[in-house]
């Protein structure tokens, strides 16, 4: 998922968006006077040419395709032939569409919209509209960074079993090398400002990262709940960063597809990183005790 961040409303942006997708699949046009729409997005990264720039993503079907073929072509991560995007006009709606659309129960839906503006499922993707200025750099990072989860979804063959800190942080990373492939921003940027966030983290200043608590979709939210979200969400992808860049992303792509597998937990991890959680809970906290000084 991805946090929320303010942005000044915008009344008529909405109507654009249904204008526009009259024109693709008549399911659109019964969504937008209910604030929804829906949206069946073809993905063939071998039909689809990867995108030099943003130029040419001009709204959500062209930006999930564009970035599907980076993510497919160039991070060698899979894709399904086809998601579905659900686009809504305020929280209010993306909070009924999290139940109607994605089958989230009512509670984890009302806490969910109260701080993502994205949400992405198996071979779905959610959007709450109002939260986000189109066709910029944070509108790509966003579709990036939920792609990326429904790749995971696809690599585990479920949603939900991998360390939720590292599903994050590793979206967040994939989803900067799309930004860096886009010429809008870099992962080396994305570490320096995640370093100086994290400098205060309740985590670092107590020495005790409590993975086992961050590693669950529940205890992740408690968390970036307690602790703030951009903090958290940062701690989520150094960590990560950490993984990737010690092992390489091919390792962090096979940690997932252990699940499908039928891999535990644990067991998953160790088998993928050759280390228990906790010797790398030591390790990584190491690193940034010494990144943040």
């Amino acid at each position: 998922m991805t946090l929320s961040r303010p942005v000044p409303a915008r009344v008529h942006r909405y109507g654009l968006a249904c204008g526009f997708l009259f024109l693709v699949t008549v399911i659109v046009i019964a969504g937008c006077g209910s604030g929804r729409v829906v949206l069946p997005v073809s993905i063939d990264p071998n039909a689809q040419l990867v995108p030099s720039d943003s130029r040419d993503m001009t709204n959500h079907e062209r930006a999930v395709q564009g970035i599907a073929a980076i993510l497919s072509k160039e991070l060698k991560l899979p894709m399904p032939d086809r998601v579905t995007v659900y686009v809504y006009s305020s929280r209010q709606v993306f909070e009924q569409g999290l139940i109607r659309d994605a089958h989230v129960s009512p509670m984890r839906a009302a806490e969910l919209s109260d701080f993502a503006i994205g949400v992405g499922r198996r071979r779905q993707l959610l959007f709450n509209d109002e939260a986000y200025d189109h066709r910029g750099r944070e509108w790509l990072r966003l579709i990036a960074h939920e792609l990326s989860h429904v790749s995971q979804i696809e690599l585990a063959q479920g949603e939900g079993r991998a360390e939720q800190w590292l599903a994050e942080g590793m979206a967040e990373w994939v989803a900067f090398s799309v930004l860096e492939r886009l010429g809008l921003d870099t992962v080396q940027h994305r570490r320096t400002v995640a370093a100086a966030g994290i400098r205060t983290h309740a985590a670092l200043v107590a020495a005790k990262l409590d993975l086992d608590t961050l590693g669950t979709p529940r205890g992740f939210t408690v968390r970036h709940l307690k602790e703030g979200s951009l903090p958290t969400y940062q701690l989520a992808f150094l960590m990560s960063d950490y993984l990737i860049t010690r092992d390489g992303f091919d390792r962090t792509v096979e940690y997932f597809k252990g699940f499908g597998q039928g891999g535990g937990r644990r067991d998953t991890f160790r088998t993928a990183f050759n280390q228990s959680l906790e010797q790398f809970e030591d390790e990584v906290l190491t690193h940034l005790t010494t990144l943040v000084k």
